[in-house]
């Protein structure tokens, strides 16, 4: 059915796979961390560089492409950022027996993250009008963990048991683009010329993003969002990797959607919380976090595979409801011509997460891992105290709390 501009129930769809597709892209790379360790002798210290690369392509993609949509438009964005999306697939398979290359193509893949993120999800929320609040915040979070999950996973199994594992798990992102690229051409555009002209005369960062609530409840635990993840699956899967029974690869893969797999379910939890509070979202997404780098640290002193997946499954949990919670209120903050520069930014803050699996390879030759994943057990755990004050003292200036028990992923 058309929603009340005209835009069909199940084109938000269209978005949501261009978010998919895009996040299975940037993500696939985390078992091959494993297989250029195995293949080219490759350090820790420097796949986990190549990992964290990306964000250095995504963070400026972000700020700068958010803000760019508002005034644009989201489809003029999506449509080559989903090419953008291959070409870097390309260039790591180019990369087999040339680090230098992944380095680029982890660029490239930051690059087009943060454009399809942050434009994606505001797209996805603008074409899910007519379903109740916070139902695009949920559709974003879902599909970019799906990808996110997605794609190691494949990866992990492509590269452990079919030949040529350095360039097959890349081919599997290159078809399945090809399906994105077709869905994404078409679907509606949402950006109005009227609001693209009042976006115009916005600065690069948004208004909102002064607002208290976001300073002092959001950013300040943000990056533990994929700061958690990536603990799930870049870190563990390294202190685990003797004891998975010759197939390193697959048990990496398999731990990265296990993490994004957990991400996502437990989402509707984060829902009914919020039907009960606005403030208990984000406060379970910290104390599922301070859980998953407790048993982290019981992982780095009895390094086996059935410690390490509960402790991803906790580490996925705490992720996925930090997500929705951050998405959800940068719905409610952000004025309808400044959301993608709103949403850019939180993303922007998350993804200083994807250093955390580096910080760690570095510290850990100093304090050990388990002196590093205590420490960030106590640093999340000091943010829960004044993220409830701040909520509390701080209203949003649209609530949906009172409808959000009727928002489905749908």
């Amino acid at each position: 059915m058309p929603g009340p501009n005209g835009v069909t129930g199940r084109a938000w769809a269209r978005a949501a796979f261009a978010m998919f597709g895009v996040g299975w892209g940037a993500n696939q790379f985390a078992p091959m961390l494993t297989v250029y360790r195995i293949r080219d002798g490759l350090s820790e210290a420097s796949v986990t560089a190549m990992y964290g690369v990306y964000a250095l392509g995504l963070i400026p993609s972000l700020l700068v492409v958010g803000p760019y949509s508002d005034r644009r438009g989201r489809r003029v964005v999506l449509r080559p950022v989903v090419v953008l999306s291959v070409a870097a697939s390309l260039v790591l398979i180019a990369g087999a027996g040339r680090p230098w290359l992944l380095y680029v193509g982890r660029f490239l893949a930051g690059v087009a993250s943060g454009s399809a993120f942050s434009a994606g999800s505001a797209w996805v929320k603008e074409l899910s009008e007519g379903a109740p609040d916070g139902a695009g915040a949920r559709r974003a979070a879902v599909a970019l963990s799906a990808g996110f999950g997605g794609g190691p996973f494949c990866a992990g199994l492509v590269a452990q048991w079919l030949p040529h594992p350095r360039v097959l798990p890349y081919v599997v992102h290159i078809a399945l683009m090809a399906l994105v690229i077709g869905t994404v051409w078409m679907a509606p555009e949402t950006v109005s010329l009227d609001r693209a002209r009042r976006s115009a005369r916005r600065r690069l960062l948004p208004r909102s993003a002064a607002h208290p609530r976001f300073t002092r409840a959001v950013a300040p635990w943000s990056p533990w969002v994929f700061g958690t993840a990536t603990i799930g699956f870049a870190t563990l899967p390294a202190l685990v990797a003797r004891h998975t029974g010759g197939v390193p690869v697959a048990f990496n893969g398999a731990m990265t959607g296990l993490t994004l797999l957990s991400g996502i379910l437990s989402q509707p939890a984060a829902r009914r919380l919020a039907v009960r509070s606005h403030t208990l979202p984000p406060v379970a997404g910290l104390i599922a976090a301070v859980a998953g780098l407790g048993l982290s640290a019981v992982v780095a002193v009895v390094p086996f595979p059935w410690y390490a997946l509960p402790a991803a499954v906790l580490l996925g949990a705490g992720y996925g409801i930090l997500l929705v919670s951050g998405l959800w209120e940068v719905e409610r903050l952000a004025d309808e011509d400044e959301l993608a520069a709103l949403v850019a930014l939180f993303y922007a803050l998350i993804y200083l997460g994807f250093a955390v699996p580096f910080l760690i390879a570095v510290l850990a030759v100093r304090i050990g891992y388990v002196g590093c994943f205590l420490t960030g057990a106590a640093i999340v755990s000091a943010s829960v105290v004044p993220t409830i004050r701040a909520l509390r003292a701080h209203p949003a200036p649209r609530a949906y709390e009172s409808r959000t028990d009727q928002a489905d992923v749908r």
